[in-house]
């Protein structure tokens, strides 16, 4: 899709973003809010600003090969296949 998507859709937050600052999430009375991952079974299992940061560096990534005519239209956070190990499996 080129040209600027459509935003504006969801009912109880809004989502803004500025290039040098990344992605900022507030309720519609402008309080401050969080980006969750919820798995099929409806449990939070990332949340924060981590998220945040991941999705935009996920954005990002994904764009700049775009205009970069690199053919990698798909950017992921792992290679595909891998399970990811909980970092706390890790430490």
């Amino acid at each position: 899709m080129i040209g600027i998507p459509k935003t504006g859709d969801l009912s109880n937050a809004a989502i803004s973003a500025v290039c040098f600052e990344g992605l900022t999430v507030t309720t519609t009375d402008g309080k401050q809010a969080k980006l969750a991952i919820i798995d099929e079974n409806g449990k939070i299992i990332e949340s924060g600003s981590t998220v945040a940061r991941e999705v935009w560096n996920v954005t990002l990534a994904c764009y700049k090969n775009f205009l970069q005519g690199m053919g990698h239209l798909r950017v992921q956070t792992s290679p595909p296949g891998q399970t990811l190990l909980s970092r706390h499996a890790i430490d």
